[in-house]
């Protein structure tokens, strides 16, 4: 009984202790509980700071970046803006020196005719005055010579008509002379403002190419052994390569100024590298060719685009961009062509001729001198033929072939290519030649054409570009003439050098003159 009494007791007290143990751990699980939902709160809580912080940084960074664009933005507006600007005010003042240009005109038309008037009212008041001594003659003559009316007043009348033929011839002379002045003095100024308005740069070349070396080593290892490397580079390129005493440099030498381009660009490529042997100098060549083709045609693109020239043929923006290699007694032939398209445009403009027409031509003009060391004929003449293929029109074709006066200009725009070449060649700086081998190259070809019997007189003209030939005709016959041009331009041949072609005119002239007494 007492074990039951104890066993129940101990159940009683295990239930008693289970229930305070379950009182007692669920409230250590609330407090976990909240313990866990506190952290878990100061978790999101931190969590939410670092998010609304990355967001704020987030937001600060593309403010700036939107605000750097909106800046970079502003400056290209700005900057597009003010050249806007300044072209616009440079066409105002364009605008405002032609407006002053044709007020000026407008005054000295209005003074003209002003003259012209009073030079009116004069004749009206003397032939006034003609009138009233005819009246005082006529009746002298019929009171002295007891004429008819009728015939003194033929007699008058051829007096009065002889009187004011002379007076009348004279006036008309006056006013032609005046006219003539004004009209020079127009033109002088239609050139100088074309001149003071033209601002193209000249830059000189030499005809003779000349690569620096490192060192006199060098020398021998661009001729190779045996000369394999200089032979080499002889025959890709075409041109001559002279190596004499000259320390650290080689002169190359052609007549051809692409030739020459790729060949000093080759060598200088070499040099550099180092590796000098026939097949690299072979790629080197080949690599340099492609990028002065490329320079060439991107050179001719420019040139048009900036000169505003539509519509011209590819083949001729080829040909552009080769004169850039070309030079004309030091000048260079691509700035001299520029230069003249824009000085006849000015004066284009000023005459109210077609400005683009006369730019294009101005272009134009020397296109031949960019292939006269391949094929035969002036340079005039080899443009001509070269504009026609590609499709220019017929003022284009006569105004290039007649710049040097080979053939009649049959357009004012001939006779303006005249005007402006003259004045690109002609200004100080733009060409350089000393004066003693200009003159001796003259008088190399005068003397050769004086070595010949028979001849009277030789005339080297065109700077050198002809020898005008007068010879006798009593000792040369018209075949021997002909054949004594062909021996005279083969000696020169032989004994001169000079660029582009020397033409040989003969002249056999007879003349009789007979007296009447």
């Amino acid at each position: 009984m007492q074990e039951i009494l104890l066993y129940i007791v101990f159940v009683a007290a295990g239930i008693l202790l289970g229930f305070f143990l379950r009182i007692f751990i669920g409230k250590l699980n609330k407090k976990s509980a909240e313990m866990q939902a506190a952290h878990i709160l100061s978790d999101a809580q931190k969590e939410a700071e670092s998010i609304k912080r990355e967001g704020q940084l987030l937001a600060k960074s593309e403010l700036y970046e939107m605000r750097n664009k909106f800046e970079q933005e502003k400056d290209e507006k700005t900057k597009t803006l003010q050249k806007f600007e300044q072209r616009l005010m440079q066409k105002e003042e364009n605008l405002e020196k032609r407006i002053l240009s044709l007020e000026k005109k407008e005054n000295d038309l209005a003074e003209t005719e002003r003259n012209l008037s009073q030079k009116e009212k004069i004749l009206q008041s003397k032939m006034a005055e003609v009138e009233e001594l005819w009246k005082k003659e006529m009746d002298e003559l019929s009171s002295i010579a007891s004429l008819t009316r009728e015939e003194a007043r033929e007699i008058f009348m051829e007096k009065v008509s002889v009187d004011s033929r002379e007076e009348a011839e004279h006036l008309a002379k006056k006013v032609r002379e005046e006219i003539l002045e004004k009209a020079d003095e127009e033109a002088t100024k239609i050139i100088v403002e074309a001149i003071q308005r033209t601002a193209v740069d000249t830059v000189s070349d030499h005809t003779v190419s000349v690569v620096a070396l490192p060192s006199d080593e060098m020398k021998g290892r661009i001729i190779g052994r045996e000369g394999r490397n200089i032979r080499t580079l002889q025959r890709v390129t075409g041109v001559d390569i002279i190596i004499d005493d000259t320390p650290e440099a080689v002169t190359l030498s052609c007549f051809d100024p692409i030739r020459r381009e790729v060949a000093r660009q080759s060598l200088e490529k070499l040099v550099v590298d180092g590796r000098i042997h026939p097949g690299r100098i072979e790629d080197v060549v080949q690599k340099v060719r492609k990028e002065i083709d490329k320079k060439i045609r991107e050179e001719g693109e420019k040139t048009v685009i900036d000169l505003n020239i539509p519509h011209v043929h590819k083949e001729i923006v080829k040909l552009i961009g080769r004169l850039q290699f070309r030079t004309s007694y030091g000048q260079n032939v691509l700035n001299h062509s520029k230069e003249v398209s824009i000085v006849m445009g000015i004066m284009a403009g000023e005459l109210e001729l077609n400005i683009a027409l006369a730019k294009r031509i101005g272009l134009l003009h020397d296109i031949g001198k960019a292939v006269d060391f391949e094929m035969e004929g002036t340079h005039a003449q080899i443009g001509s033929d070269l504009a026609k293929k590609y499709g220019e029109k017929p003022i284009v074709l006569n105004a290039i072939a007649a710049h040097h006066a080979e053939i009649e200009a049959d357009s004012p725009y001939a006779v303006l290519l005249m005007a402006a070449d003259a004045i690109s060649a002609a200004r100080p700086g733009a060409r350089r030649e000393s004066i003693e081998s200009y003159i001796k190259r003259l008088e190399n070809l005068e003397a050769i054409a004086q070595s010949f019997k028979g001849v009277e007189k030789a005339f080297a003209i065109q700077a050198g570009r002809e020898i005008r030939i007068i010879i006798s005709p009593d000792d040369v016959d018209d075949m021997n003439a002909s054949k004594m041009a062909l021996e005279i331009a083969q000696k020169i041949e032989g004994e001169l050098d000079y660029p582009g072609m020397i033409k040989v005119n003969v002249i056999r002239e007879k003349r009789y003159i007979e007296y009447a007494k």
